[in-house]
């Protein structure tokens, strides 16, 4: 189950380098929300309040909320529309992260 975070990790590393090579409009507070959110979902791994199913569903968000940034930079300008959009998703998602951390749901320990 660790290749889906890894592979996620990957994926979001390629599409901020594909953004930054471009040179299009920066979002320095939405990239750094998307790595402490990621960060969160790790560290609810390795403690294991986060059971596989959920992991992979807060993944899958957050993979949503990096898409929507990429087409909202597009166009080479991100409004201040698309940023509050942007800003709703994350607040969302970080309520998501929250809510699965302390639902009480554990992967049992190995051993």
């Amino acid at each position: 189950m660790k290749t889906i975070p890894v592979l996620l990790s990957a994926v979001l590393l390629a599409a901020a380098g594909a953004s930054f090579a471009q040179g299009v409009t920066a979002t320095p507070r939405i990239d750094q929300r998307e790595q402490r959110q990621e960060q969160r979902i790790q560290q609810g791994v390795g403690s294991g309040a986060l059971t596989p199913r959920e992991t992979y569903r807060l993944e899958k968000e957050q993979a949503h909320i990096d898409k929507a940034e990429s087409r909202a930079k597009a166009d080479g300008d991100v409004s201040p529309a698309e940023r509050k959009r942007l800003t709703n998703m994350q607040n969302r998602a970080s309520r998501d992260i929250r809510h699965q951390k302390h639902d009480r749901q554990a992967v049992s320990p190995k051993g």
